[in-house]
């Protein structure tokens, strides 16, 4: 039996020491979203948008939408929990479970931060390669110690690191403006593949590409992060206090997360528009797009930007990956460990893989390991949705706030959506064996 006093008194809200009582402006609000964002365009997703576009053109442009709404829906519901509760979801589940699966939770949710951290350890090694000449193992290092200097911005006050990251976020949308430019796709046929096709089911490939960019969209860490970045945005607990924090809250997740999809989006269609309809259709590693992106679309500066993006892409990821696992430890086990050695132990766990990769199958193992890790993602992510929806919908919990109707139909039918999408995958690979 749950022991815990918060358990019992659902509505108490629990506020860190100085934490202050009404934020000073409606601005304060703002900045969450951006690190939420950071985890929808991570190189996880680089490496499954590249694979998508390259081998199958458009046609999984649908599951990229699908994906960044049903990721909206979710993140929607995470702040909402947030927000009402004063708790984030790693807290609630521990306080809504039995000691067994409170630790089967977190130690779940911490594979899946691992496997995430692995694609942004790789996707930042790989761009400080194309970019300064360096090996991969040296790139490894390398992320690891831009990360630690990102993170030393939070000293500084949270804003500023929040600046940071929209900053890197908005440089990386006009390097894909300027990528589509020269791309010239074909827009006819991208809103063709933005519609569903039975394909995704007979084909294996689709089927995991699909996987993969469900589990590199939708990500499981995201949901536990962005419930705790917004917490403290009502401490009161009033209802006016709640729906002025809630609009503002709304306004920066869908506004992020709707620049996220269009980054998303773009990835693939370029990915389709040059190498798919070049004829390069095996093309799924990101050094080798790298080096055909220039020549293909006639300018050098294309293959600049692609790996600039990148980086910037995989070292804001690593930050928000490693805020997430303080989220996660903090929230189930009451275990809170200084900023510097969560990042240590992150980093220490996700370069040992990305080494191993490294070493053994060269750049095109540290892709397939990429591709790898948002299959884990998206296979970890029930766990993660599931209570999310629960917490949501209870009436004890949220109160007058709490999910219902349309938005509580649309979470289930996402969260069957993905167990299904998860269940065909496992069926396909274990009759493939």
């Amino acid at each position: 039996m749950n022991t815990d006093p918060f358990a019992m008194r659902p509505n108490r809200r629990r506020r860190l020491p100085g934490a202050p009582t009404r934020p000073a402006h409606w601005f304060s609000f703002l900045g969450a979203g951006a690190l939420i964002a950071v985890g929808y365009i991570d190189p996880g997703n680089w490496a499954t948008a590249l694979g998508a576009g390259a081998s199958y053109g458009y046609r999984l442009l649908g599951i990229v939408l699908l994906s960044s709404l049903m990721g909206m829906l979710m993140q929607w519901l995470s702040s909402r929990l947030g927000v009402v509760t004063g708790r984030d979801l790693a807290q609630l589940c521990r306080e809504r479970n039995g000691r067994r699966a409170t630790l089967f939770l977190w130690l779940t949710s911490e594979v899946a931060i691992i496997a995430c951290d692995v694609a942004e350890v790789v996707g930042s090694a790989v761009a400080l390669q194309l970019l300064l000449g360096v090996s991969l193992t040296v790139g490894v290092l390398m992320s690891a110690v831009c990360t630690f200097a990102l993170l030393a911005l939070q000293q500084k006050g949270g804003r500023r690191l929040e600046a940071v990251i929209a900053a890197l976020i908005g440089f990386v949308g006009l390097c894909f403006v300027v990528q589509l430019a020269l791309a010239r796709p074909d827009w006819h046929a991208a809103l063709a593949g933005a519609a569903p096709s039975l394909e995704l089911i007979r084909s294996a490939g689709m089927l995991w590409l699909a996987a993969g960019i469900v589990g590199a969209t939708v990500m499981p860490h995201n949901l536990y992060l962005h419930s705790a970045l917004v917490k403290h945005h009502a401490p009161d607990g009033s209802d006016a206090q709640i729906k002025v924090a809630l609009h503002v809250v709304n306004l920066d997740t869908f506004g992020s997360l709707a620049f996220a999809f269009v980054i998303n989006a773009a990835l693939l269609i370029v990915a389709a528009a040059v190498f798919y309809a070049s004829g390069h259709r095996d093309v799924t590693d990101l050094a080798d797009a790298h080096r055909l992106i220039a020549p293909l679309v006639g300018s050098r500066w294309a293959g600049i930007l692609f790996a600039t993006a990148l980086l910037a892409c995989g070292l804001s990821a690593t930050v928000t990956g490693t805020l997430a696992g303080q989220t996660v430890m903090e929230g189930f086990l009451r275990l809170r460990l200084p900023r510097w050695k969560r990042a240590l132990l992150t980093r220490a766990l996700a370069i040992g893989p990305a080494l191993l990769a490294v070493g053994m199958f060269g750049q095109h193992g540290s892709n397939q390991l990429l591709v790898a890790s948002q299959v884990v993602l998206s296979l970890q992510l029930p766990l993660a949705v599931v209570p999310l929806i629960r917490c949501a919908s209870d009436a004890t919990l949220m109160r007058g706030w709490r999910v219902r109707g349309v938005p509580l139909v649309l979470s289930w039918l996402s969260a069957a959506f993905i167990t299904a999408l998860n269940g065909a995958l496992l069926w396909q690979l274990a009759t493939a064996a």
